[in-house]
């Protein structure tokens, strides 16, 4: 089994409702944003995937939330937007873009700081 990884990242505003703390306050992060693919073969080249085209689909998918008051997206206008339902959001987003018979979208991180991060995986 073979697993590629890429990094990127995106600003965003966010408030956590209900939250009783400092972060119940609007305030922002620069995001960052980790997503694994798995892939059991190489292609013929001996590649499972362009890190580029991982990248460039990342990219697409979180355009939507760059620089944006992510409270006004949905689901976010419905759920928190956490740093957990975000990562879950990205990967079921990259999942209909990426997913066929030979890559799978293994995981998606969302680091919201250096030091806290939440990881989505099925």
């Amino acid at each position: 089994m073979y697993e590629l990884m890429i990094e990127t990242r995106f600003a965003a505003a966010h408030q956590l409702r209900n939250y009783k703390g400092k972060c119940e306050n609007l305030h922002g992060h620069n995001w960052k944003v980790q997503v694994a693919v798995s892939a059991e073969r190489l292609n013929e080249i001996g590649l499972a995937m362009d890190f580029g085209d991982i990248k460039a689909i990342t990219n697409d998918v979180i355009g939507t939330l760059d620089h944006a008051m992510l409270n006004e997206i949905f689901p976010f206008t419905e759920i928190n937007p956490s740093s957990e339902n975000i990562a879950r959001w990205i990967y079921e987003s990259l999942k209909k873009k990426i997913d066929t018979d030979e890559i799978e979208v293994a995981s998606v991180t969302v680091w919201e700081s250096d030091t806290a991060a939440a990881t989505y995986y099925e």
